[in-house]
């Protein structure tokens, strides 16, 4: 092996001692989460749970997992990841095929238009005015009205332009029309990009907050995130929110909640990840 000289050791040192404390600040607000729901109240009042968990209990998450309205949010924010991603997927890939054929009519000022969009927006007053008059203020208009991202159309777009045109001429002369061609050439070849896109869209779902905050009138529609919000809102900023008979903080009640609503992303997020750098490199670049 090659001996490093001494300009290359000090750049390994410093660029590993630059990621293991990038590291250690990424994973410690998670780590901190997990003790403080799970810690005692007297510990987490005086301010003793700093990394690991102090007077061990599991009151707030027994609580968290008795608590009807939380289920109901959790149910919501169910609702509107998955039939919220699939609306989003079919429609984004719908557009992202036919902007890719250059026999599309009006195809480049549809693209301008497209990207119109990502460098100018309207402003939050007009967009509540708009959503408003279409009546988005609702589980179904949450899901349609936000539907498509500009910039996963693009993405798409662009994978799908990279596909062999001699694949596609091969199926039409097998009698395949456009819908197989899609469902049969471009879905099964692009599934680095879908994987990518989708899991774009399920993130963005799933931490939906504002607009569902401002634009859902009713409570029993509301996802976890805004479930959330007015617990924080509404207990904590009580002077009085710390005298409870419970054993547990209320702010490890609001933990406990956190804990629980991001399980589903840690177990599926480690088996899309590899995907992301993949999709984006191929569908982003065009040769």
């Amino acid at each position: 092996m090659r001996r490093l000289d001494i300009s290359e050791v000090i750049f390994k040192v410093i660029a590993y001692v630059l990621v293991t404390l990038f590291a250690i600040a990424a994973l410690y607000p998670f780590i901190y989460t997990i003790s403080a729901s799970v810690s005692g109240k007297l510990a987490f009042e005086q301010g003793r749970v700093i990394f690991w968990p102090v007077d061990f209990q599991l009151d707030a998450l027994i609580a968290v997992i008795s608590d009807k309205g939380f289920w109901i949010a959790y149910t919501n924010t169910l609702f509107y990841t998955f039939f919220g991603t699939m609306f989003s997927m079919v429609m984004s890939v719908a557009a992202a095929y036919a902007l890719s054929k250059a026999r599309l009519v009006f195809r480049r000022q549809i693209n301008f238009l497209i990207v119109f969009t990502m460098w100018f927006s309207a402003g939050m007053i007009p967009t509540f005015l708009n959503y408003k008059m279409f009546g988005v203020d609702y589980r179904w208009g949450i899901i349609y009205g936000f539907g498509v991202q500009a910039f996963n159309v693009i993405l798409l777009r662009n994978y799908f332009s990279g596909v062999s045109k001699e694949i596609e001429e091969a199926a039409i002369v097998d009698g395949a029309n456009e819908f197989q061609v899609l469902t049969n050439v471009y879905l099964p070849m692009s599934k680095s990009a879908l994987a990518t896109v989708t899991l774009f869209y399920a993130l963005s779902r799933w931490n939906g907050y504002f607009w569902n905050l401002v634009l859902v009138n009713w409570n029993f529609e509301h996802p976890l995130q805004v479930h959330l919000r007015k617990y924080l809102s509404e207990y904590l900023m009580d002077e009085n929110a710390s005298i409870t008979n419970t054993p547990y903080s209320p702010y490890s009640y609001m933990y406990a909640m956190i804990v629980m609503s991001i399980i589903p992303i840690i177990v599926v997020y480690p088996y899309l990840q590899k995907y992301f750098a993949r999709g984006v490199n191929v569908g982003g670049v065009k040769e």
